[in-house]
Formats: structure tokens, C-alpha cells, sequence
């Protein structure tokens, strides 16, 4: 609730780029803010860039992950190759729920499934918590505190499972302009507390029943609900991994315009908002990642051993950008600017910190991509750039030349025209 609401709803989706979001946008204003100190554009660039290609290896692991933890098995690959062949319907019809902020493109209401979905939640936490009412004494941070002194160590590893349910917290920011203005992105959905809510239900099932562990969020719904649920939960995680799509879309097109990635085709989808967009050229590329993700892994618990690292790290790129921005852009005092991000900056390098326990058990792989990622949009750049400055060096300057077809006041040479 705290980094979704605080820090993205009310903190850093202020922060667009007319009307884009995601950390390249945050970049350019970064890049704007610092105007007047040119010794740190290089560090910021590569370090926002840095952020930004790791954003992909979370655009990856996402759809990969949501999927299998819906279907609980690699062969279910269909719905994977059917969440791509939507994204050609256009970002008029793609509404993009998100954990903690549940919204609409344009601010529109909630779809049925997503209100059935919402509802489903809601329900099943109340019905778990109705179980063991005691459970609701998690809500006073005191207990928190008293299990990190006791169990330091336990606690480092549960708040690497804990990021997960934060991780889509990035994707919101990177689809502002996919989905909906800055305004309509604000307006926090019913989703966060009925998600709340179940994850209490999930809670107070592990209280009365410890060996509901396998699998608390299905074994808290009745015999009846299984089915329902599952089918909800796999339209919602296909509808919800297209968030993290759409930003890979959004990211890509504001690296194209700040020259750290060549040109491709970009298709409108929407004839009202410019920023409802679809990549061909990124969705293959993703399309492949991810069914290699899915192969390789096999297993949605595999997945999660490798998922949080990459985009805990954009997280962290954000608070450092958003700092520079509030502060030298929208010129708040330095106290101000120091306590709201410092505060985001410690919980994020808490998470990053936690999740790198995961690099060997997967977390190198969303790493290895954006390596790779980084590499290209480097490449690219210092290329750009060296070939403007041989271009620069030589082009003749407009000055002197047109002072030198004057010279003794005799016309110019001029050869003579095809007919």
C-alpha cells in the first residue's frame, strides 16, 4: 500500500513527460533538471538507462510467471501465444489491472471480469478471515518490527518473497501513457483493499490450517469456487502481464526519441490517445524471451525465485530520478526532497538487497537481459553520437560559406541544370 500509493500514485506518476511514463520519461526531465550541472549527465544516463534495460527482463518474467502461476504447468502455453495475438486489438480494449491499483484506460469503470475478479478477492479474504478474526492484528507494524529483531536473517528472506507483491508497482508508471493520463492513474481502484483482504484470508488460513501452505490462495476458496476462481485468475494474470507488455512498448518508443535504440515500426492503436501503441519488432522479441522464460523454468515457483531482482533495481533508479527531478526541476527545498525519497530509497535498496539472495536460483537471468539490453542502448547511443560529430566535423559552416559566394562581389560557380 505504502509504495503503490505513496510513491508511484502520489509521488513519482506527478512526474510525466507530456503525458508519458516510465523511467525514460523520468530520465529526460532528469536530464532537463540538470541543465546547469553538464558533470553529471554521463553518471545519470548510465545509471537511468541501466534501470530502464532491466525493465525488460522484468517485461519478461511477467507474463511468464502470471501465466504459469494461473495454469501451475509449462504446458500450458496457449494462453501465452493467445496474450500476444491480443495486443493487435489496440489499447482502446486493454484495461490494465495492477497489484495494489486497480484502473481502466482513460479511467473508464471496471470491466466485469475485472469487478467479478475484484469481488472474488474481497469475498475469499473475508471468508478466511472470519476463520481466525485474530489475524488482524498484523495491521500494528510492532509485531513486523519485533519478528525482524528476533529473526534478522528470516526476515531478509521473507521480504525477498514480499516484493512480489509490489513488483507491479513500475509497470503502472511505465503505461501511463498506454492506458491513461497522469489523473486517471491517481484514482486508486477497489482492487487494493479487497487484495488486502485476501492476502489476511490467506494469513489466518495458514493459522488453522499450517498445511494449506502448498497453495493458500485456491485451498481458501470452497470446493464450489475452484474452478470460477481459476478461470478468473487466468483472465486476470493475462490481462495483468499485458501491463508490463505495454510498458516494454512505452520504454521502447521514448528510447527510440532519446536515440539509445534504432528506429521500428510503431502502430497506433488508438485514434484518441497517442500513447496506446504496439511494437511488432518488441513483441516478437518478448514473445521468444518469454517461451524460452517458460521451457527453461518450467515451473511458476522456479519463476519467482528469479523474479523481483531486476525490477526491485528499476525501483531503486526511480527514487534516485525522482529526487533530481523534485528537487532541481520542480525546485522543492532540499529537506523535503531528502525525506520523501530517502524514505523510498532505504525500503528499496531493502528489497534489492533481499532479492539478490536470488541470483543463483534464477535472478541472473532477468540480470543476463538487461545486460544485454544495457549493452545495445549504449552502443547505440555512443554510435549516434560519434557519427553526428564526424558529420559536425565535416559539414561547412553556413556563415563563411555564404560570405564566400560573394567573394569580389562575383556570383558563385553554378553548374548547369538537367532539362
Amino acid at each position: 500500500m505504502t509504495v503503490v500509493t505513496l510513491k508511484y500514485v502520489v509521488l513519482i506518476m506527478r512526474a510525466d513527460n507530456r503525458g508519458e511514463g516510465g523511467i525514460m520519461a523520468l530520465l529526460a526531465l532528469a536530464s532537463t533538471a540538470i541543465k546547469d550541472h553538464p558533470e553529471w549527465r554521463t553518471p545519470m544516463l548510465l545509471v537511468g538507462v541501466f534501470g530502464a534495460a532491466l525493465f525488460y527482463g522484468d517485461a519478461v518474467l511477467t507474463p511468464a510467471i502470471s501465466v504459469l502461476s494461473a495454469s501451475k504447468d509449462w504446458r500450458s502455453v496457449p494462453p501465452l501465444q493467445a496474450l500476444r495475438g491480443a495486443d493487435r486489438r489496440g489499447g482502446d480494449r486493454r484495461p490494465v489491472p495492477l497489484p495494489g491499483a486497480w484502473h481502466s484506460g482513460g479511467g473508464a469503470p471496471l470491466r466485469p471480469d475485472h469487478a467479478g475478479l475484484v469481488l472474488a478477492l474481497g469475498a475469499a479474504g473475508a471468508h478466511g478471515i472470519a476463520q481466525h478474526p485474530g489475524v488482524l492484528a498484523a495491521l500494528n507494524p510492532i509485531h513486523a518490527l519485533s519478528f525482524m529483531g528476533s529473526h534478522l536473517a528470516e526476515s531478509f528472506v521473507v521480504l525477498g518473497a514480499v516484493v512480489l507483491c509490489v513488483t507491479g508497482a513500475e509497470a503502472l508508471y511505465a503505461d501511463m501513457g498506454i492506458s491513461a493520463r497522469a489523473g486517471a492513474h491517481r484514482v486508486v481502484r477497489p482492487g487494493a483493499p479487497a487484495l488486502v483482504l485476501n492476502y489476511f484470508g490467506q494469513g489466518a488460513l495458514l493459522i488453522v490450517r499450517p498445511e494449506a501452505v502448498s497453495n493458500p490462495f485456491f485451498l481458501l476458496l470452497p470446493g464450489w469456487a475452484l474452478y470460477p476462481m481459476v478461470a478468473l485468475a487466468t483472465i486476470a494474470t493475462v490481462i495483468a502481464s499485458q501491463a508490463t507488455i505495454s510498458g516494454a512498448y512505452s520504454i521502447t518508443k521514448q528510447a527510440i526519441q532519446l536515440g539509445f535504440l534504432p528506429r521500428m515500426s510503431v502502430v497506433q492503436t488508438s485514434a484518441r490517445e497517442r500513447g496506446q501503441i504496439y511494437l511488432p519488432g518488441i513483441n516478437w522479441i518478448l514473445l521468444a524471451a518469454v517461451l524460452a522464460a517458460v521451457i527453461g523454468f518450467g515451473s511458476s515457483s522456479r519463476l519467482a525465485s528469479a523474479y523481483g531482482v531486476a525490477v526491485t533495481a528499476t525501483m531503486l533508479v526511480d527514487s534516485l530520478l525522482t529526487f533530481i527531478v523534485i528537487r532541481y526541476l520542480w525546485k522543492y527545498p532540499l529537506w523535503l526532497c531528502v525525506a520523501a525519497t530517502g524514505f523510498f530509497v532505504v525500503i528499496d535498496l531493502a528489497f534489492f538487497g533481499a532479492t539478490l539472495l536470488k541470483v543463483v536460483d534464477g535472478g541472473w537471468f532477468p540480470l543476463l537481459i538487461g545486460a544485454i539490453v544495457f549493452t545495445v542502448m549504449t552502443t547505440w547511443r555512443q554510435g549516434r553520437t560519434i557519427m553526428f560529430n564526424r558529420l559536425r566535423a565535416s559539414s561547412v559552416p553556413l556563415k563563411p560559406f555564404l560570405d564566400s559566394l560573394f567573394v569580389d562581389r562575383r556570383p558563385a560557380c553554378r553548374a548547369p541544370r538537367c532539362s
